[in-house]
């Protein structure tokens, strides 16, 4: 029996003291379930918002990052988006830099050891977390903790007592963990380690609800079980879908170049956004937005009815520039989009000067940082991806002049180059 099934069978039976749910706690409960892949277990959350409506004390909701990059893109928003919701309704937010764990490194779904950061790597990525998390979250009614707060001090004696808690049985139920070991791909034993001291986050800071990725069940849930061995009322937890990228395909990631990044200019923001498949776009509509499900339904209807995909997929592009930057960036990077589509030269692009005239196309475009080597910008040339002046270009055998161009590779990369 695995940790999962472990929960839901010891599930504690209804009380017969159990608290009637009112109207406000069950629109609560419907706007904590919006777009999520799990809530266990609802009953138990369901009757948390009832007490905490009964006696005014808001519930303490954590999420954990570790800061192992530097720069946070949509895909990490999704569990963000959940806590601003949460947040709104009252409740108080504890946003967990893991300073700590990420030393250890978290082993979700990863088919080798992650090689632990340094100190120094934690510190200089945690710089700008939160201050891209407030983004999303209210900064003046959020909570901001650090897990070596309670890790440290632990030393080897209470890491000893805490491992004790738990069986390697137990862990090895994790499908990674699993997959590893029957493999003979090694696990080191501080791998081991990381659910029990993110489990242990949970005990710290006595959490009612614990949110993370699908990717994050196992880990919740050891903060579940580990909060009963202390005696404490166990926390419920919040999963939600990993965001796929632009791609429709693999989960956003900047390692797939598939990502949007929350501090990426407006306009390359919204022709990201824009360039989503119609279908993607209500996937991104529920996990990103914060207009409400009617309304999004409403969207629905009128494309159902003929009104245009490109005029809704507007909507969300704006709405989400509008969140990361400004209302006016949003009008503007609507209509740098639009003129982009006409044909038209964005007014703002990089000026390149570059020497060795005449230079093949493929070392222009590599130097010019249009294209990441001369084979892509090759393959962007093959394709029809590349105009000078407008004008196609389709001989990747061609010796770029002397003088001053504009070079576009795409629909959105572009540079104002001068070659002598």
């Amino acid at each position: 029996m695995d940790l999962s099934q472990s929960l839901q069978n010891n599930n504690t039976p209804p009380s017969a003291t159990a608290l009637p749910l009112s109207d406000a706690v069950r629109e609560a409960l419907a706007v904590a379930k919006r777009g999520v892949d799990e809530l266990l277990i609802e009953s138990e959350f369901a009757q948390k918002l009832a007490r905490s409506e009964k006696t005014g004390t808001p519930l303490r909701i954590k999420l954990g990052l570790d800061p192992t990059a530097p720069d946070l893109h949509l895909g990490h928003t999704v569990v963000l988006n959940k806590m601003r919701q949460l947040q709104d309704l009252g409740h108080n937010v504890i946003f967990l830099i893991g300073d700590f764990t990420s030393m250890i490194g978290d082993p979700s779904g990863r088919n080798i050891t992650r090689p632990p950061l340094t100190r120094e790597q934690i510190e200089e990525n945690a710089k700008t977390y939160f201050a891209q998390a407030s983004l999303v979250l209210d900064p003046q009614r959020t909570e901001i903790r650090y897990n070596s707060e309670w890790s440290d001090p632990l030393g080897a004696r209470g890491m000893i007592q805490l491992s004790a808690k738990y069986t390697v049985a137990r862990i090895l139920e994790r499908e990674d963990f699993t997959k590893r070991f029957k493999a003979g791909t090694p696990i080191s034993v501080h791998e081991l380690l990381y659910p029990l001291m993110q489990g242990y986050d949970s005990v710290a800071l006595k959490s009612d609800l614990e949110l993370g990725g699908t990717d994050q069940k196992f880990n919740l849930l050891v903060g579940r079980e580990l909060q009963k061995d202390y005696g404490q009322e166990p926390q419920c937890i919040l999963t939600m879908p990993l965001l796929e990228g632009l791609d429709g395909v693999e989960k956003m990631s900047k390692s797939k170049n598939n990502y949007v990044g929350i501090t990426e200019p407006p306009n390359t923001m919204f022709g990201k956004l824009m360039s989503i498949s119609d279908v993607m776009m209500w996937r991104y509509y529920e996990l990103l937005s914060f207009r409400s499900m009617a309304e999004i339904n409403g969207f629905k209807r009128e494309v159902e009815e003929g009104r245009n995909p490109r005029d809704i997929k507007v909507l969300l592009a704006q709405e989400i520039v509008t969140r990361f930057h400004s209302a006016s960036a949003a009008e503007e990077a609507l209509a740098d989009f639009n003129n982009r589509a006409r044909g038209g030269i964005p007014d703002d692009i990089p000026e390149v000067s570059l020497g060795g005239a005449p230079l093949g196309i493929g070392q222009l475009l590599k130097q010019a940082n249009l294209c990441p080597s001369t084979s892509e910008a090759l393959r962007m040339v093959e394709q029809g991806g590349v105009r000078i002046d407008g004008a196609a270009v389709s001989d990747k055998a061609l010796k770029v002049e002397a003088g001053t161009f504009v070079v576009q590779v795409g629909k959105r990369k572009f540079a104002r180059v001068t070659l002598s």
